[in-house]
């Protein structure tokens, strides 16, 4: 469980095409998304997919909130490929190649900010600043939901969990930084976000969820 390794895979076509082969069959993916989806305000307007990926989650988002402009940031060239394509005619949403090593560019400001298993992949000083940038990027009354890849609170209890989803110490994906989501919602409280939680877990999967107030 390597903390500050710089590694990361995801612009390899072949590491992207394995994760998609396996995507739908992560458990309990659907009941993090769908605890996700009940804290988008339904009056969003706008919001931002960090590491949108082939735009699985932002899709979801938006069916639930048909009228909504988008912005999806990837920078994986296999990812972007695939969510141009599934929102391809939908001059609503705008995808924008984007490494999250680096700071956001100009995006203008949003009712949600949401996340789907991508941010783990920083280092964790990154995290935390990307957390300061979302809090930045959002309207008051917004809120930032992380559904993310957390850490384990013992050796023995993250081996179970890559069992539980096929893989092992030896086989996990070398780009994982994970981090204990106690520690991300102290840095999501010191931002300023209000109404911090950890609102939905399984093992080492967890929605974080604040919101500006």
């Amino acid at each position: 469980m390597s903390t500050g390794n710089p590694v990361n895979l995801w612009q390899s076509a072949e590491h992207v095409r394995d994760y998609m082969e396996r995507a739908d069959l992560i458990s309990h993916r659907g009941e993090g998304e769908a605890a996700l989806l009940e804290f988008i305000p339904a009056a969003t307007r706008r919001m931002l997919d960090l590491g949108t990926g082939d735009g699985r989650l932002l899709a979801l988002a938006r069916s639930a909130h048909p009228e909504t402009e988008a912005v999806a940031i990837d920078f994986s060239p296999a990812m972007l490929q695939a969510a141009r394509k599934r929102f391809a005619g939908d001059s609503r949403v705008r995808v924008v190649d984007h490494n999250m090593d680096s700071s956001l560019p100009p995006l203008g400001s949003f009712d949600a900010v949401i996340s789907s298993f991508a941010i783990h992949h920083l280092v964790h000083e990154r995290k935390r600043a990307l957390y300061r940038e979302v809090f930045g990027l959002l309207n008051p009354g917004g809120v930032f939901c992380n559904l993310e890849h957390v850490s384990s609170p013992s050796a023995r209890l993250h081996e179970e969990f890559l069992l539980r989803i096929g893989f092992t110490v030896e086989t996990e994906d070398p780009s994982n930084k994970l981090l204990d989501f106690e520690t991300q919602l102290g840095w999501l409280r010191e931002i300023g976000f209000a109404d911090v939680d950890c609102q939905w877990k399984w093992r080492e999967l967890a929605l974080l969820v604040g919101v500006h107030r």
